[in-house]
């Protein structure tokens, strides 16, 4: 008899900045003795699927989040305005609603707020300059341009 032992973890920002939240689900199911490598891999990735769903399933179902409603750029003290025309080309900004771009990795995002911190800048300021809902909607271009650009500030 042989034990396999599956898991999948997943970790969510939280409400509140540089906060997140981890969910993790795990099983253990016996399998015969009598199973190919190629069997037993099949029976690992199908016991992976189930937990990745389940737990996408519980996120999607169970998540009411409190996001504060954003103020429009022009009303958000010195956040830096983008014309339609500079949000489009480059892939900055979304087209027709979308965008096909990787979002930007929560690393990026902590060390974007961390610089942002050090100008006085705020999340609500950032989140209106490229008119998205929250900073995990940032693409990777996104966050690496307003990076560079405090960067270029602190130089």
């Amino acid at each position: 008899m042989l034990k396999l032992n599956t898991a999948y973890a997943k970790k969510v920002p939280a409400e509140t900045e540089y906060s997140s939240q981890s969910y993790h689900v795990c099983m253990e199911v016996e399998l015969s003795d009598g199973l190919t490598p190629e069997q037993i891999e099949a029976k690992i990735h199908e016991n992976f699927d189930l937990l990745r769903k389940s737990v996408e399933d519980e996120l999607k179902n169970n998540s009411t989040p409190n996001q504060p409603a954003l103020l429009p750029a022009e009303n958000v003290p010195n956040a830096p305005q983008m014309n339609p025309a500079q949000q489009n080309k480059n892939g900055y900004g979304k087209k027709n609603g979308t965008t096909s771009e990787a979002p930007a990795s929560p690393k990026q995002v902590k060390y974007l707020l961390d610089l942002a911190r050090q100008f006085g800048i705020n999340p609500e300021q950032i989140k209106a300059k490229f008119n998205v809902p929250a900073l995990e909607s940032l693409t990777k271009t996104q966050c690496s341009r307003a990076i560079d650009e405090l960067s270029g500030k602190a130089a």
